[in-house]
């Protein structure tokens, strides 16, 4: 068997976020406990994140997977792979907007219902402690009482998990497990596949049961994350990175065939590279070289190394 590797957006999406995933994204949260003032979740609505009408001149950002649950409170997730810059405004700009943009003009404030965004990194976000699930609410900063309880940033740092399959003790160590490790299981560990939520996120996740599109919008997924580091660690090998360069801008087409337009973008909006001694020079074709063999745009490659595109285009064709 061959599995999807969760911690993709898009298999992540395809696992907790489709039409038949609800029993497996409120196994998920109920194994968290985040709602333990609230007790066991009963129900919950899986709204397409895509679809949730923007307020004129908010910035369009996104998550992974949007529910509501039965007592009304809205729970977004987003699962990331690299720490880009603005991340953890980011994060915080999602609750936010996901709490006030709950009422219409004319509705009272006390109407509006808690949120709590849920981030899975595959990254340390926190290094000054080991622990790998992380609330955060707000509090008054010198006796720590809280202010409101509406709206909670709840992190899971995967790299912090460590546990084997035989060490797991209870269901949160299996679904983190499961995120963490889908992507490189050849079978079904006994230990999960006995639960009923497992045993069909499971069954989503098979890449059998896939078609070929599907399989085609997780590879390139894939392959645009591994570029994504690739670029990264060769520009800190050859020390041309000033700032930080976190991703490449996908092409409008190629945002319409996965779903959305993910937007992420390397150099131009983080920090471009730039060099003057011969080495950089070198340094520079050599990541170029890496981009158009992955395919990005001539254009694009220019903006993100920092050369002019006709004499990209030209050192390109004489060294052909």
């Amino acid at each position: 068997m061959k599995f999807l590797d969760v911690k993709t957006d898009y298999a992540f999406k395809k696992v907790f976020g489709s039409d038949n995933s609800k029993n497996i994204l409120l196994s998920f949260l109920n194994s968290l406990d985040l709602f333990h003032d609230q007790g066991f979740i009963e129900d919950l609505t899986i709204v397409d994140p895509y679809q949730i009408p923007l307020i004129q001149g908010m910035k369009d950002t996104f998550v992974d997977v949007r529910a509501t649950l039965s007592n009304g409170t809205s729970v977004i997730i987003e699962m990331q792979v690299l720490n880009v810059p603005g991340f953890e405004q980011r994060v915080l700009y999602n609750a936010a907007k996901a709490y006030s943009t709950q009422l219409i003009k004319g509705e009272h404030y006390h109407l509006l219902n808690p949120v709590v965004a849920l981030t899975i990194t595959d990254f340390v976000m926190f290094e000054d402690y080991s622990e790998y699930l992380s609330t955060f609410q707000l509090i008054e900063k010198d006796r720590l009482v809280q202010y409101n309880g509406d709206i909670e940033l709840v992190f899971i740092e995967l790299p912090k998990f460590h546990k084997t399959e035989s060490e797991l003790v209870d269901i949160v160590d299996k679904w983190i497990y499961f995120i963490q490790n889908a992507g490189s299981l050849a079978y079904i560990p006994e230990t999960l596949g006995q639960l009923p939520a497992f045993s069909q996120a499971f069954t989503i996740a098979n890449e059998a049961g896939l078609s070929q599109e599907e399989l085609a919008m997780q590879s390139k997924r894939k392959d645009f994350i591994i570029l994504q580091k690739d670029s990264i660690a060769l520009a800190h090998a050859n020390g041309i990175r000033e700032g930080k360069v976190e991703g490449i801008q996908e092409g409008k087409e190629e945002g319409i065939k996965i779903g959305k337009e993910e937007g992420i973008k390397i150099g131009k909006e983080e920090g471009k590279i730039e060099g003057k001694t011969e080495g950089k020079w070198e340094a520079k074709l050599e990541v170029a070289q890496r981009l158009l063999q992955h395919g990005m745009p001539l254009q694009q490659v220019a903006e993100v190394v920092g050369l002019q595109v006709e004499k990209l285009s030209q050192y390109m064709q004489t060294n052909d």
